[in-house]
């Protein structure tokens, strides 16, 4: 119960290879024979060497490289905002007052409206699988379609209603002039745009049926009702129900569903006029082609999604928000330093490993402190008069001087967001090591205070907590990691940097030594990360494509994609691969460009 592990609902050889992840763990506690408990009855020698050897010989047997059964999935949130966005040429907003010392509200209307998509499986918001369309959430689909439409035919949009009717409309012009013919070239170009691929001249003749008849105001009511009914159909709501397969085969995805992926996986958004192109000649089949699309599409500022959703997500940047939403400054200053730096990372084609250590970073007046004499360097910014503190944006600043950073490890964000040595190893091992730790059980001890007479630090008092055998397992791997980061208070500042302030009080001696469960050891920081860096190396990159692979598919990975993993692994590590790199690899990968519609899915489909 503690674990939260239910072995009766693995009964095949599939269940147990969907699963692959939890065996590893299953493996380890077995042969550190923590499992079964102490109350139950041991495993004997043979059982125990029967349940190891299958491990390592299904983890040592050839895996078949298989697409995943393709299963439709509903917009995420981000994704619906945007593509309403793309389509329509405009934003939905809430009318929202900005003060540098407040919060500032929620400016979408999507986001206002819409509940928060949970984490699929995968861990990602995008994975929308398990999300079931609510009637709350078809209410606000309902409002937004309309609200679109009707900002679409006012006044202040008629350059946009013009660009998809095809003519620019006079200043004079009103809804009562609307035109059967307008309204025609508007229905065969906005039907294709929000269905992402071309649409039948039956299915679009039924919707102009329709309009048949109507003029003016009768004829603009007839239109939104039409256009309306298109954004509410699952064509528009969700993801690849209109791909064209055959059922029960393993096939690539059509030139559109691939567009469409490519799209979202680096810009949470639907396909553009260029992809809409390609994909109608079909060259976008072609691996050159999807390889100068991704470079192009890099340059494009919508591939910022990458580091506000990926990124975000992935590294749980996010977390911020409630600790510090009290105080809109300094959130602005911690959170939007990390997704700058992972900007730059994914967008100016960055080594994968510069996430650990890099000389680049993006500072503003609220962490230049953190960054000694190389903040000197930073251009000045002028705070409007009678504010004393104010959001100031990033800037690209070369570190030459400043000890103790370099990485997105030790930004101040992020140690702020984890505080002491558990959360900080914690985060590192799941987020950057790819650890799959359990959560800790509810009854664990708390730390005992020194014994009167003494005064030890919080690190000798944690070693009789895990000197406990249901805690030393996690904490061999926890550990290390988190007191490397002691050095470093709960602020993110780095309290063993040679150029304290003077008169400033020295810090008292801070254990930063460590020994990983390979059995390397470090002093400090500085060591660990060099370990990161050359013997993890492989570990984290590992970690870094999992992450990334199940973002752009948009669900758990399967044993089945574990050479698609173990093949871009092998290739980041062997060229120093960049995150760019990384992106044409999973492009071009089986998983993503390949699909299996089983019989059953091929009926629902249609």
């Amino acid at each position: 119960m503690k674990g939260h592990v239910d072995f009766s609902k693995i009964l095949t050889e599939t269940d147990a290879d969907s699963q692959y992840e939890l065996w590893a763990t299953v493996a380890e506690v077995i042969e550190a024979e923590e499992m079964p408990p102490e109350d139950e009855p041991p495993l004997s020698g043979k059982d125990k060497n029967t349940i190891l050897n299958w491990h390592r010989q299904r983890l040592a047997a050839p895996i078949e490289e298989r697409p995943g059964v393709f299963r439709p999935r509903r917009l995420s949130g981000p994704e619906y905002r945007n593509t309403l966005h793309s389509l329509f040429g405009f934003e939905l907003k809430v009318a929202v007052v900005e003060a540098e010392q407040t919060v500032v509200g929620e400016q979408s209307l999507v986001m206002k409206l819409l509940p928060t998509d949970p984490p699929g499986e995968s861990g990602f918001i995008n994975d929308t699988h398990g999300a079931r369309l609510s009637a709350v959430i078809w209410d606000q689909y309902t409002q937004l379609a309309g609200a679109a439409l009707e900002k679409l035919f006012s006044k202040k949009e008629r350059d946009q209603l013009g660009h998809l009717i095809g003519a620019p409309l006079q200043e004079e012009w009103t809804t009562a002039e609307f035109s059967a013919a307008q309204a025609e070239q508007l229905i065969r170009t906005f039907v294709p745009r929000a269905w992402r691929r071309p649409v039948a001249d039956d299915q679009l003749a039924k919707i102009l049926t329709a309009l048949d008849g109507k003029q003016g105001e009768a004829l603009v009511a007839a239109t939104k009702f039409e256009l309306k009914a298109v954004l509410m159909s699952p064509s528009f709501l969700y993801r690849g129900v209109l791909m064209q397969a055959e059922p029960d085969k393993q096939q690539q995805v059509d030139p559109f569903e691939l567009a469409e992926r490519l799209s979202y996986f680096l810009w949470e958004d639907q396909p553009d006029t260029e992809l809409m192109k390609l994909a109608g000649d079909g060259s976008i089949s072609d691996p050159a082609v999807v390889a100068a699309q991704v470079t192009r599409m890099l340059q494009s500022p919508k591939a910022r999604s990458l580091s506000e959703s990926f990124g975000a997500q992935w590294l749980l940047i996010g977390n911020l928000d409630e600790l510090l939403l009290k105080n809109p400054i300094r959130l602005h200053a911690l959170k939007t330093q990390p997704l700058d730096f992972l900007n730059y990372l994914f967008t100016e084609d960055r080594s994968v490993m510069e996430i650990i250590d890099s000389k680049v970073t993006f500072v503003n007046q609220g962490t230049q402190g953190f960054y000694g004499k190389d903040r000197k360097r930073m251009k000045r910014i002028t705070v409007p008069k009678g504010i004393e503190r104010s959001r100031t944006p990033n800037q690209r600043l070369t570190l030459e001087h400043a000890e103790g950073r370099g990485g997105i490890l030790t930004m101040p964000g992020i140690l702020t967001m984890n505080i002491g040595p558990i959360q900080r190893g914690t985060w590192m091992l799941r987020q950057i090591l790819g650890e799959q730790l359990g959560e800790p059980p509810a009854d664990i001890p708390a730390i005992q205070p020194s014994p009167p007479g003494e005064n030890l630090s919080f690190r000798q008092r944690f070693e009789a907590h895990r000197s406990d055998a249901s805690c030393a397992r996690c904490h061999e791997k926890i550990d290390p990691l988190g007191f490397a980061l002691d050095g470093y208070d709960q602020n993110g500042k780095f309290t063993l940097a040679s150029d304290q302030a003077k008169g400033e009080k020295p810090p008292p001696p801070i254990d930063t030594s460590g020994k990983l469960p390979t059995g390397e050891a470090f002093k400090d920081f500085a060591e660990l990360k060099a370990i990161l860096m050359t013997s993890q190396r492989e570990t984290i990159v590992r970690n870094i494509v999992e992450h990334t692979l199940a973002y752009a598919l948009g669900r758990k990975l399967v044993r089945s994609d574990q050479p698609t993993v173990d093949r871009i692994t092998k290739n980041l590590c062997e060229n120093d691969g960049t995150w760019k790199s990384l992106f044409v690899q999973i492009a071009n990968s089986l998983p993503f460009r390949e699909t299996i519609i089983v019989t059953s899915q091929k009926k629902n489909h249609e």
